[in-house]
């Protein structure tokens, strides 16, 4: 059962746009007893990898990206070469519309849904150039962190319905505090600051959302998956990578699979406490959720 207050924020938000015309899929439906896992952004880089490996082990895989193309290649991969199946469904997500969009045919087409990876992320690194979202929001505080909070929010009562669960937050130990007086940072604009308050958003998501879903067989962590893992976000910030996509993928696979609790943040495959004491901070959480639901027109 839906505790009273998740329904009644499912429906509004639900309802809070109506989304563009329901995605398509590309690719092959779940096979009965399948385990269904939806990946956003993983038609590159950590996604990617993490996709082969759970087809390869024999699950449903939900594709998604804003690349056609390359999440078309990779669904006929997926299917043409491991025991799994996959599905390709495309969707912005500078566009809360769009969101609603993939949470809308997600519901649609799958009667249940046992993982969620919160993958998909943008980061400008040393750029001074500040970008907006399709709403006027902030970009990468939008992509990392307000989209996955409303794509999560549409889509947990169907992970309820499927527990036990899991919703691993792809996150980073470059989390910095929320300026709350400035969040969306029209005041002294810096690409890594941006990066930063999206990630630490993303573990105090993570954090209330454990806390409030404890007993419901959902379990919720968030993970720093590798420091400059080999991706194509990462080259096109002029870094030079450290470690492989490989070492990531094993560190999300086992936030998947693995014998863990919820409600904690991982780095190198152990739980940690997060550098900011802000994520610990219950009633700059709830700020931060009064925010959210604000920025979604439900405030």
């Amino acid at each position: 059962m839906v505790p009273p207050r998740r329904a009644f924020c499912f429906l509004t938000l639900l309802a809070a746009a109506v989304p563009s015309p329901a995605l398509g899929q590309v690719g092959t439906p779940p096979a009965p007893g399948q385990r269904v896992v939806l990946i956003t952004g993983s038609t590159s880089g950590l996604g990617r990898s993490v996709a082969r490996a759970l087809a390869g082990a024999g699950d449903h895989v939900i594709v998604h990206g804003r690349n056609e193309e390359r999440g078309s290649a990779l669904v006929e991969e997926i299917n043409g070469t491991t025991p799994g199946s996959a599905r390709f469904y495309r969707a912005d997500f500078a566009s809360l519309d769009q969101v609603r969009a993939l949470a809308s045919a997600i519901l649609r087409d799958y009667p249940r849904l046992d993982v969620l990876v919160n993958n998909a992320g943008v980061a400008f690194a040393s750029d001074r150039q500040r970008r907006l979202s399709e709403e006027g929001h902030e970009l990468t505080f939008q992509v990392n962190y307000l989209a996955h909070f409303l794509l999560t929010e549409l889509l947990l009562p169907r992970l309820q319905a499927s527990a036990p669960a899991r919703i691993v937050n792809v996150s980073s130990v470059a989390a910095a505090p929320l300026d709350f007086d400035n969040l969306m940072l029209e005041d002294g604009y810096e690409g890594w600051r941006a990066y930063g308050q999206s990630k630490l958003a993303q573990v105090m998501h993570t954090l209330d959302l454990a806390r409030e879903l404890e007993g419901t067989g959902v379990r919720v962590n968030a993970l720093h998956p590798a420091t400059f893992m080999d991706t194509n976000l990462l080259r096109l910030n002029d870094l030079q990578p450290r470690t492989s996509v490989e070492e990531g993928r094993d560190h999300v696979l086992l936030l998947i699979d693995g014998d863990v609790g919820s409600g904690d943040f991982y780095v190198d495959g152990r739980p940690v406490r997060a550098r900011s004491a802000q994520a610990y901070d219950i009633e700059a959480r709830a700020r931060l959720r009064a925010v959210a639901l604000r920025l979604l027109g439900q405030g």
